[in-house]
């Protein structure tokens, strides 16, 4: 049978999120936005929340088992730990967060110099890292919240810039990802169709199961302890990416 990859080119990966606590006494993981993707939480156990900012203000959603909740790109989620909260994360167009497609909402000083960005950004490979870097992303994440609650979102606004700006440079990286993921199964569904209304079924015969395990089953994300899928057929499955890149993985 041929590789393919999981439905729509999507990334998958679970999550347990972090149990620690922030400057603002609240548990859990780091506030960030993609650029280009779109993220769903499909909720497996526990309670817990997702705050967001977004240019129409912030909000608040609770995640309990049967919860599914998604953000379009340019939505700042944060995951907060209510109790054993454990999700099943979907991430459009697989390849594209190891790629860069999520900003951490670091300070402006930050944001504006790319080598210090990948240096707060790097994949963490210690508890004590993840929370430095998550710590680090609330200290920006909360002015722009209190903003949003005063009205205010012209510091949301200035982030989006800034995150534009960041990334940028690697638009001409992302586009062969997206091309060989997400596009490629959507043009391999044109092309089944096609077959069908010709009336080819050839197709069928590669049916079959694929089956993939966790290839780091208790990695590091941006909001939790998360397990890691290597998925056939995308340029670069969810989980992967190096302590080099703009990381983005939730």
């Amino acid at each position: 049978m041929d590789e393919f990859p999981l439905p729509g080119g999507i990334g998958v990966s679970h999550l347990r999120a972090y149990d620690w606590a922030a400057e603002d006494g609240v548990c859990g993981g780091s506030p960030h936005l993609h650029l280009a993707c779109t993220e769903a939480y499909v909720v497996t156990g526990g309670r817990g929340a997702v705050q967001t900012l977004s240019v129409g203000g912030y909000d608040e959603t609770a995640l309990e088992p049967g919860v599914i909740a998604w953000f379009a790109p340019g939505t700042v989620h944060r995951m907060v730990q209510g109790g054993d909260l454990r999700v099943t994360v979907l991430m459009q167009n697989s390849g594209l967060p190891e790629a860069g497609d999520a900003v951490f909402t670091f300070s402006p000083t930050v944001l504006a110099d790319p080598a210090a960005y990948a240096e707060a950004a790097a994949l963490p490979k210690t508890d004590d890292a993840a929370r430095q870097r998550r710590d680090l992303a609330i200290r920006g994440y909360l002015p722009l919240r209190e903003a949003l609650l005063d009205g205010d979102s012209e510091p949301l606004r200035a982030f989006h810039r800034a995150a534009v700006a960041l990334v940028a440079p690697k638009i001409g990286e992302w586009v062969p990802r997206w091309q060989a993921g997400a596009l490629k199964a959507a043009e391999l569904t044109g092309a089944h169709l096609k077959a069908l209304a010709d009336g080819d079924g050839s197709h069928l015969e590669q049916s079959g199961v694929r089956v993939a395990t966790p290839s780091n089953p208790d990695g590091y994300g941006m909001c939790g302890r998360r397990a890691e899928y290597d998925i056939p057929g995308v340029t670069a499955p969810y989980g992967g990416g190096s302590a080099i890149d703009v990381e983005g993985r939730s």
